[in-house]
């Protein structure tokens, strides 16, 4: 968990996707401080958090409520990809959210998977690895876009040699990851669906099922950005954010 900036309004919690960590989101937690206090969090089997077998929705969904009741009032609620759903997860079950942004996600099952990228990290002969970047070239074999690689080497720990991921924990869970759990009720506060304009993980015909759980959900699209907008366009997706927030 990294917390930035003061208790003046409206704390904003932040949930990254999966294989990320809260420090992916340090750059854009610390502008968003200089007028609330934001923490951005590591969910289970990331990070520093702890490592648990169930890696369920409602099960990250708690997490977050736990997190929520321990800052002690309502939050705004932003989450990216995986930590999307578990946010929309957490908005449907009660948790005392004020606003919900989620970021390039549906609630939807998606058909593709994640299973090759555990794969290629549990490969690497992580003892025989001094830097990054022979790291990085090992992992080139398997994964071709240098940008996946570098993400997924923030989790390396070099100097343990570990992963600061639960990679058997998310390889029996992937199944769950790219689902989402059968749910009821609705969340009725002012939520905003921001996705890059270039993605298609939320498509119009996704929309009839968000407004009928999110009746107030928004929607609003970044340009020049894919899956990754918030590491693609920091600047245009701390502007949106701001204004769904103030405003």
């Amino acid at each position: 968990m990294i917390s930035h900036g003061s208790d003046t309004g409206t704390p904003l919690l932040i949930a990254h996707g999966l294989f990320g960590s809260g420090r992916n989101w340090g750059v854009i937690a610390k502008r968003l401080s200089d007028t609330r206090r934001v923490i951005a969090l590591d969910l289970r089997n990331h990070g520093a958090s702890p490592w648990q077998d169930d890696h369920s929705y409602p099960a990250l969904a708690e997490d977050l409520s736990e997190v929520i009741d321990s800052i002690g009032g309502p939050v705004d609620l932003l989450g990216h990809s995986m930590g999307g759903k578990a946010a929309m997860v957490a908005a449907l079950s009660g948790a005392n959210i004020r606003r919900l942004i989620v970021a390039d996600i549906a609630p939807v099952t998606y058909d593709h998977t994640q299973q090759h990228l555990i794969e290629a990290m549990q490969a690497l002969p992580l003892d025989q690895l001094s830097s990054r970047a022979k790291a990085e070239q090992a992992l080139s074999g398997q994964i071709e876009d240098p940008t996946v690689r570098n993400f997924l080497l923030q989790s390396l720990n070099l100097q343990d040699h570990t992963w600061r991921l639960n990679l058997p924990a998310l390889r029996a869970s992937m199944a769950n990851i790219i689902s989402f759990p059968e749910v009821s009720g609705q969340f009725i506060t002012q939520t905003l669906f921001l996705t890059g304009a270039n993605s298609d993980y939320l498509r119009p015909e996704h929309r009839p099922l968000i407004k009928s759980l999110f009746p107030k959900a928004r929607f609003a699209k970044i340009p020049n950005a894919g899956h990754w907008l918030h590491a693609e366009r920091p600047r245009e997706f701390e502007a949106v954010v701001r204004v769904f927030l103030d405003y």
